[in-house]
């Protein structure tokens, strides 16, 4: 009899427990996070001078073309072709050669976001563990937290131990 009263008090014990559960508003995190916000201007100037160097490619290759149809009604029609085959050949290595180099942009700052949001798990991983969380959800947009107390939302704290890592 002792055995199953103290059977049931345990039982009743555990289940009294309740586990400690927390959620992270991804959108403000994202929003919040300095080091975020500075790879994004990053990667917009790169993005600028970027446009700036394709305009300016552009422009130049439009003055060719321009100065090409001037010259060509003085040539003879196999001499205008053969140019223009040039100038159209000259065209797609342009053209490639821009794509490929916008490409390498899109792929750098896809790299340093990944980095970003694999550092913002860790952290939050790290500060469930220090403070006691069975669970940190994902909330925001997106995010499996449709309603939570403000008790809850842990998303300041992990933001401030972001901002304060990425200083160092």
């Amino acid at each position: 009899m002792k055995k199953i009263v103290l059977v049931m008090a345990l039982i009743g014990f555990a289940s009294c427990q309740q586990e400690k559960i927390g959620f992270v508003d991804n959108v403000k995190l994202m929003e919040s996070y300095k080091e975020k916000l500075d790879i994004e201007a990053r990667f917009k100037t790169k993005s600028e001078a970027f446009g700036k160097k394709r305009d300016s490619i552009s422009q130049a290759f439009q003055l060719e073309a321009q100065d090409f149809q001037g010259r060509a009604e003085k040539m003879s029609q196999a001499k205008a072709q053969e140019e223009y085959g040039k100038l159209q050949q000259r065209s797609q290595i342009i053209g490639q050669q821009l794509q490929q180099e916008e490409q390498q942009l899109q792929m750098q700052g896809q790299v340093e976001m990944d980095s970003l949001v694999s550092n913002v798990k860790r952290e939050i991983k790290a500060y469930g563990k220090a403070n006691g969380y069975s669970f940190i959800l994902s909330g925001g947009e997106g995010g499996s937290v449709l309603y939570g107390t403000d008790a809850n939302d842990v998303t300041d704290a992990v933001v401030k131990i972001l901002n304060e890592n990425y200083k160092k």
